[in-house]
């Protein structure tokens, strides 16, 4: 058994939408097929790996250092002890050998979308859905059939105004959201109080609406922000201030009478350490959102999960970040507490497969071999497949 090919591309992810601290116009996106000489189907089994959203495509890392560093591998040191199938351990280990610690940007988006495609490769080879493989290896075989998923967006959009973003969250509900996602901080703070109010109108119930002021606000306007919004009993305030700034987060627990949301931009189970250790979260009330196809990937994102559970963090305090199937898969696996989607955004790469049906806020992940990525025509058609086809 051997891996035959790793071929990757960059993808457009562009829009003209914005959060608080940066646009989507230029935004790029990398997508890797990984090629087996396992058949399934007739076919070789491909795996398939790509990030998410915020950060861009990282062709270079890709092509000048971790494929090459794989298909040189002897094909038996990439193998579990069965022989039988990769082991995503060894895989990893492989992809960062002569890496320095630290410093865990660029190369961990790299990394994590290799890892992806990985698992993908593994589960497929069992020919099993993902989401049951990590419950078997993770989770004594215990699996969530629904997972909570709530919908990521009210973007700020410069021809959309009030009426669009009441318009996109009546959309959300109608599709069968209860749980809805909006961006602050971008604009004044009655601005964006007008706007969590017309959000308002559709979730009706401030349980319903959690903000995102995407680490955009110092310290005291975070404060200022979180004082205004303490009337409206939201879901959570997501990433209020600077990732790294432990300090200032710690500040924000002690007063916010909302719970605080972040981890999607720290990208190592290192960071993820020294966030448990030191930003002062409350494990009761606030909640985790590691992005598993840019911290290494999953491989990365179920060892910081175990780390944190070790540290008093139950793994339904854990929802991923990234909109994408992986975040479904693992979220159900791993019985986690949730995850996000991009049903409108960032597409196609957003959002769950076709045939998906969200049902109060419930969606049961596909039963497809692997990631199940297939499902999804679009991004199997536009992008996936002419990957392969080369």
């Amino acid at each position: 058994m051997r891996i035959t090919a790793i071929r990757e591309t960059t993808t457009s992810l562009s829009s003209p939408m914005r959060n608080a601290f940066i646009d989507f116009s230029g935004m790029t996106n990398s997508v890797v097929a990984v090629e087996m000489d396992v058949i399934r189907d007739g076919r070789p089994v491909v795996g398939f790996g790509f990030n998410s959203n915020g950060r861009y495509a990282q062709g270079g890392v890709l092509r000048e250092r971790l494929i090459p560093r794989l298909l040189e591998a002897d094909p038996q040191s990439l193998l579990d002890a069965t022989g039988h199938n990769l082991d995503p351990a060894r895989i990893q280990a492989c992809m960062m050998t002569n890496e320095k610690p630290g410093g865990h940007g660029e190369r961990a988006f790299a990394v994590g979308a290799i890892d992806m495609a990985i698992w993908d490769v593994v589960a497929k080879i069992e020919e099993r859905p993902l989401y049951r493989v990590i419950a078997d290896r993770f989770n004594n075989g215990n699996y969530d059939a629904k997972v909570p998923v709530y919908p990521g967006g009210g973007y700020y959009d410069p021809v959309k105004g009030l009426d669009g973003l009441r318009t996109e969250m009546q959309g959300y509900r109608d599709s069968g959201y209860t749980l809805m996602k909006m961006k602050i901080g971008g604009g004044s703070i009655d601005e964006d109080m007008l706007r969590i109010q017309t959000a308002l109108e559709v979730a009706r119930d401030g349980e319903n609406l959690a903000v995102d002021a995407n680490a955009a606000l110092d310290l005291d306007t975070a404060m200022n922000y979180a004082s205004a919004m303490a009337q409206y009993d939201l879901a959570w305030f997501e990433e209020p201030v600077d990732p790294l700034d432990y300090e200032a987060y710690s500040e924000m627990a002690k007063v916010c009478t909302m719970p605080i949301a972040t981890a999607e931009n720290l990208y190592s189970r290192g960071d993820a350490l020294n966030l448990i250790r030191h930003g002062g979260l409350r494990r009761d009330k606030d909640w985790l959102q590691f992005d598993p196809s840019l911290c290494y990937g999953p491989s990365e994102f179920i060892s910081i999960v175990r780390m944190a559970e070790g540290m008093g963090w139950a793994t339904r305090r854990h929802g991923p970040h990234g909109g994408q199937q992986l975040g479904l898969h693992l979220a159900a696996g791993l019985q986690l507490g949730g995850t996000e989607t991009y049903p409108l955004v960032f597409q196609p790469f957003g959002g769950f497969g076709d045939e998906t049906v969200i049902e109060n806020g419930l969606v049961q992940p596909p039963e497809a071999p692997g990631l199940g990525v297939e499902t999804k025509s679009k991004l199997y058609n536009m992008v996936l497949k002419p990957l392969i086809d080369g």
